[in-house]
């Protein structure tokens, strides 16, 4: 290994191996397409020398495949080092691909699941049973699919950045395009969580305190509380180095919505409709009554609804199976990364978050039919505030949320650096300089947002689109060569369709919400 990589140093662009591969291959490294364990000293040997991009990937190849021998190691350490100094490549995957399975699915889902679990029992709602769980299956399916051109891309060029590859595909355009597009969906992700901290923290504390009637004390205060949270838990998180060392604590945050998702379950069961409301000034000590007549319309499910606010289950979907952006920064840690591999790890995660949702939407739905709030815990509130399950459950949901905001600052942070600082090596002061400037930003956001509702479908109904169909389908068209995949051949033809359909998402979910919203029935333009 270390000859090889000696020689990389010194002749970047060696002869090929015996039978020489196709002009497509040309560009290739491991874990690309038809590319196996063995063969990835050849493919880091056959990066051209003038293409800078592709050299970005070169070191993070070479560590890949590591020899037994704890000395060769050593001095391919030392060769990798004084090589990175001496040309002074750009290293935005600078890390080891240590990172398991386990933790990578753990991560991933991390950054699928958040606050978008929340607002699935409004979408149901607003669509019945059976249209709901087709789009949801249709919107998981094409999700996975837009991953594998994603990471079929990546293979073939050899780049596992999401901004490297629309440059690679469109050259500046489309890096911008794919950087502040990651930007906006991060940021918007990033604000919806705080939202809740900011919304659902003060009335934990309130109801853990006992007090009725809240006085203006500042620990009540949602405001200072979401800095508090952002300042002592996210910030220290979103310090670290490699998105890997998160996967504990995205292993926690799952637990948390797990148990999010028991409590909907039993509550379903020990919540009779109609419900009473009870409120903070109410003396009634039953919260809920059963209706003796044996039916009701409003305690009836309906398997398909059409209204106003339909317009808003496409973009809260889309926003809630959006994970695109993360993909490509966990396949760089993933512990002996392959296509195939990475893969696994994305369908997995899907999977597990589809049931999750599902689940989630239909018990919180059966438990408040046509009542149910665009956010399901404030719902809730108005059963019991004071409930100890319930108390716990805000609590589960707090820590989930807040422990998903540093998972989703990475990639947000890695797309600055690729817009601004293109050329530049790892730098702490930089590194802790966009953490803080980014959780500042998104502070001042949550603090002046109107609603929940509003920011799942304004920024689903535009960034999502394009990072979930759009720019992976574009990008695979651009990227993947002519001579083996042409033009008219059927997975560019789908890939074309897919990106079709993106479109299609983005203009139709626009035109619903700006109708609702100048119609002046739309509940995203009000507060609770």
């Amino acid at each position: 290994m270390s000859e090889d990589k000696t020689a990389e140093s010194v002749e970047p662009a060696p002869a090929v191996p015996v039978s020489a591969p196709a002009p497509a291959e040309m560009n290739s490294i491991p874990n690309g397409k038809g590319h196996e364990t063995g063969e990835e000293t050849t493919a880091a040997a056959k990066t051209p020398p003038g293409d800078t991009t592709e050299q970005e990937i070169v070191p993070n190849s070479a560590q890949n495949v590591r020899s037994e021998d704890p000395e060769a190691n050593l001095a391919e350490s030392q060769e990798f080092l004084s090589n990175m100094e001496d040309k002074k490549t750009t290293r935005f995957t600078d890390f080891e691909g240590k990172t398991s399975f386990g933790m990578s699915v753990f991560n991933l889902g991390n950054a699928i699941m958040g606050s978008g679990i929340l607002g699935l029992s409004y979408a149901m709602a607003n669509t019945g049973v059976v249209l709901f769980l087709v789009l949801l299956t249709v919107v998981a399916v094409l999700s996975s699919y837009s991953i594998h051109l994603l990471l079929k891309s990546s293979g073939i060029v050899g780049i596992r950045a999401y901004e490297q590859l629309g440059q690679r595909a469109f050259g500046t355009p489309g890096k911008m395009a794919a950087g502040i597009a990651i930007t906006l969906q991060n940021i918007g992700a990033m604000s919806s969580y705080l939202y809740i901290v900011k919304y659902e923290f003060p009335l934990v504390i309130q109801a853990f305190l006992g007090v009725d009637k809240p006085s203006g004390e500042w620990y009540l205060n949602g405001n200072y509380l979401v800095i508090m949270v952002s300042i002592s838990v996210i910030l220290p998180l979103a310090l670290m180095k490699q998105l890997g060392y998160l996967g504990y604590t995205s292993g926690f945050s799952l637990t948390c919505m797990v148990f999010f998702l028991i409590s909907v379950i039993y509550k379903k069961f020990h919540t009779h409709c109609p419900f009473l409301d009870f409120t903070f000034n109410s003396t009634a000590s039953v919260t809920s009554v059963t209706n003796d007549t044996g039916y009701n319309p409003a305690c009836i499910p309906k398997m398909v609804n059409l209204n106003s606010q339909t317009a808003y289950t496409i973009p809260i979907l889309a926003f809630a199976f959006v994970c695109h952006p993360e993909v490509l920064p966990i396949y760089t840690e993933l512990k002996n990364p392959t296509k195939q591999r990475m893969q696994h790890v994305s369908n997995i995660s899907i999977v597990v978050m589809y049931t999750m949702y599902f689940l989630a939407a239909l018990f919180g739905y059966l438990t408040f039919y046509g009542e149910v709030e665009s956010e399901l815990l404030h719902t809730y509130s108005r059963l019991d505030p004071y409930d100890t399950l319930i108390l716990c459950v805000r609590l589960a949901v707090l820590t989930a949320v807040t422990l998903t905001v540093p998972i989703v600052l990475f990639p947000v942070r890695r797309a600055i650096q690729q817009l601004f600082f293109p050329n530049k090596t790892f730098y702490w002061p930089r590194h802790i300089a966009i953490a803080v400037t980014l959780l500042t930003i998104i502070n001042m956001l949550v603090i002046f947002a109107p609603n929940i509702l509003g920011i799942f479908g304004i920024i689903g109904a535009t960034s999502a689109p394009c990072l979930i169909f759009i720019f992976p389908a574009v990008f695979y068209i651009r990227i993947v060569p002519e001579e083996e995949e042409p033009m008219r051949s059927t997975p560019k033809i789908l890939a074309a369709c897919f990106a079709g359909i993106g479109f299609l998402f983005m203009i139709m979910s626009l035109s619903f919400i700006l109708i609702d919203w100048t119609s002046g029935s739309s509940k995203a333009s009000s507060g609770h």
